[in-house]
């Protein structure tokens, strides 16, 4: 398809809503086709031929499959596409067989068939995070742990918009439930994810911005079990959000993924809150991480910003512009190497942001620094196009993007 560049942005409007929709369709399709080969987010890697030769970055498997879930229920509400409440579904129940197969309640990196093909390779690519056994419904599994606070940060994040979006009763209960699972035992474990074998993969005490954002989504699905446990936790933690906001924001280079973190955090923490007082500090640590990041070029956390503080044209049109230009993206993880091309102020850190068409090929873009100047590897791992699919579909669903005038037609499952 044929790519609409946002110069005389108001005049392409309407042709490049079209295109938008077209391309959305497209990546989710290949999505479910390619990467969720057991019902969660696996990157392929793929043979000279283009065929799926293994899979890769099962470590994140948790964390995408949030994000994508979250994509899917913004797309249902907008669109009404059965096909979006089918995506839900399989969502969630990938998110639901991440928690059985630790039989504990924890949440675990990924899972794979103990039979898969794949098994072998990305047990070994893993073997850090520790490689643990175990039977579900009379078949061997095997699951990845050492689950770190991003993949959990990332399986809320997504219960939480499913419950918000999808009015489906089986929907509703299957996300109070695996909330209920998981939050229960964090708690239970005194904010520790604890694996198996005893040892403690890390902990949310260290992150009190974190522990409410998890209490206030239990209370939002579960109110008889979490309510008075997250009104007790924010009297005494609410103040102290900003704090590991502002120790994120001092370096606006390093760890850059932190930012996407604080972002799906206090989506939740903000929009959820009753109290208007409570509330008023938790916005002001909104704007310590969104005046780090403000000029990033980010259409992700602009459209955060956009559904916690309403329109504002020009982000609004960045947004918009920001979207066109990651279709024109390498779908796979090409080498792009802009050092000589670009002002530099650092080892691998541009002057200024890269303009997102130029930037680093990677598994979500959002989360990649702007300033990053090189970037990527063989071209062999096809990412999933979760970057695209959810700010597109939040776009839409808060009016940043409107409907194409024509209906477009889903490719079929």
């Amino acid at each position: 398809m044929r790519r609409l560049r946002t110069s005389g942005l108001l005049l392409l409007f309407p042709v490049l809503l079209v295109a938008a929709e077209q391309d959305a369709i497209a990546i989710d399709n290949t999505l479910r086709n390619r990467h969720l080969p057991y019902g969660t987010v696996l990157d392929p890697v793929l043979g000279r031929d283009g065929s799926i030769v293994s899979y890769t970055r099962c470590g994140d498997s948790a964390i995408w499959t949030g994000h994508y879930l979250a994509a899917e229920a913004f797309r249902y509400r907008t669109t009404g596409a059965p096909q979006a409440l089918e995506n839900i579904r399989a969502a969630l129940a990938g998110i639901t067989r991440l928690i059985d197969v630790t039989g504990r309640d924890v949440l675990a990196r990924c899972a794979i068939p103990g039979d898969s093909p794949y098994r072998a390779g990305i047990a070994n690519e893993e073997r850090a995070h520790g490689v643990f056994h175990a039977t579900l419904d009379d078949r061997q599994w095997v699951w990845i742990g050492h689950t770190s606070r991003d993949q959990y940060m990332g399986v809320f994040f997504g219960l939480a918009a499913a419950y918000d979006l999808v009015p489906d009763p089986e929907i509703r209960a299957g996300v109070t439930a695996q909330v209920t699972r998981l939050l229960g035992n964090l708690m239970s474990s005194a904010w520790n994810i604890v694996m198996p074998d005893g040892t403690i993969s890390t902990t949310f005490l260290i992150r009190p911005d974190q522990q409410l954002t998890l209490l206030q989504i239990g209370k939002y699905v579960n109110p008889s079990r979490f309510a008075a446990a997250y009104t007790r936790a924010a009297g005494g933690l609410a103040y102290s959000v900003a704090l590991p906001l502002t120790i994120d924001s001092a370096d606006a280079h390093s760890s850059y993924f932190k930012f996407n973190l604080a972002f799906i955090n206090l989506f939740h923490l903000i929009r959820l809150e009753t109290d208007p007082s409570t509330k008023n500090i938790y916005e002001d640590a909104f704007r310590i991480v969104r005046s780090t990041t403000t000029n990033h070029r980010n259409a992700h956390f602009n459209m955060i910003d956009r559904a916690l503080h309403g329109p504002n044209a020009s982000r609004d049109a960045e947004t918009v512009a920001d979207l066109d230009a990651w279709l024109t993206r390498p779908r796979v993880d090409v080498l792009v190497d802009l050092r000589g091309k670009v002002k530099a102020c650092g080892e691998n850190q541009g002057c200024q942001p890269i303009p997102v068409a130029q930037r680093s090929t990677t598994d979500f873009l959002w989360q990649r620094s702007p300033f990053q100047l090189y970037g990527g590897h063989h071209g062999r791992i096809e990412s999933a196009g979760i970057d695209y699919l959810l700010p597109y579909w939040m776009a839409r669903y808060y009016s940043v993007i409107q409907a194409p005038s024509s209906p477009q037609i889903e490719p079929r499952p």
